[in-house]
């Protein structure tokens, strides 16, 4: 796998911190310092499951991790870079507000939870409820870019952003699971491959792919590539659907007023 370069330009606002070993409150602790510090970019060494790397940082920082994050990376966050070069484990952007995070192989389940605005890009898979309760606000407009496949629940309550599946690798296979869009009321989602009607929740609909929609779809692979370094010039817009929810009340039914 190919890793992020580190520019050592100017050394000078680069920090290093071996983590192996460290407990997550102290990382965060050190990060937290060598921001006040005035340092524009750290990299994090021997990263092995920690959690919480990176919550709530609301500093133009680029945060390199070496290793594999724990659950909750980047959660809460609001405006740093996080770049890593492994898979990462659950929760990755829980409630994230602006920033991006890219994650340069796979990541686990209930990416995004709740995010209001960055990017999560995603080299690889991702698992369960990607994207569940996603939601914008005028300008705020949260994406997730995944270059594999996703489990089941993909786009589960969904009520804003922007979801892209791109299945590279899975050609003619299953891209995603069960339940797509279940509950969802609010944004857009792109799948490249086939979908069965038993795959997609009762709330959601294909659609055409039109002239806006190939624009923002173009758009996104460019930067996902730049970022991930994962090949996508040979992906063709009309191997995508587009899914929306049909009705902006999906249990509307359910109640008497």
């Amino acid at each position: 796998m190919a890793e992020l370069a580190v520019d050592s330009s100017n050394e000078q606002s680069i920090a290093r911190i071996e983590a192996s070993g460290m407990h997550y409150q102290e990382i965060n602790e050190k990060v937290r310092s060598l921001i006040e510090q005035g340092y524009l970019r750290i990299v994090l060494e021997g990263v092995n499951g920690q959690r919480y790397i990176g919550d709530g940082l609301t500093s133009n920082v680029d945060i390199v991790v070496n290793g594999v994050p724990g659950n909750d990376l980047g959660a809460f966050m609001n405006g740093p870079n996080i770049f890593v070069n492994d898979n990462a484990q659950d929760a990755v952007g829980n409630t994230m507000n602006a920033g991006k995070i890219v994650i340069r192989g796979h990541a686990g389940d209930v990416i995004g939870y709740g995010m209001r605005g960055g990017k999560i890009f995603v080299s690889g898979d991702v698992g369960y409820r990607v994207g569940i309760h996603m939601k914008s606000y005028a300008d705020q407009i949260p994406v997730i870019v995944s270059g594999g496949r996703a489990g089941d629940f993909f786009g589960e309550y969904m009520a804003g952003g922007i979801l892209v599946l791109l299945g590279i690798g899975y050609e003619n296979k299953e891209v995603v699971g069960t339940y797509v869009g279940t509950g969802m009321h609010g944004g857009t989602m792109y799948i490249r491959g086939d979908l069965k009607d038993w795959q997609l929740g009762r709330e959601v609909r294909v659609f055409s792919i039109d002239d806006e929609d190939k624009g923002v779809l173009l758009a996104l692979m460019e930067e996902f590539s730049d970022d991930t370094t994962v090949d996508v010039g040979n992906l063709e817009i009309s191997d995508f659907l587009k899914l929306k929810p049909f009705s902006h009340r999906p249990y509307g039914d359910l109640y008497v007023y």
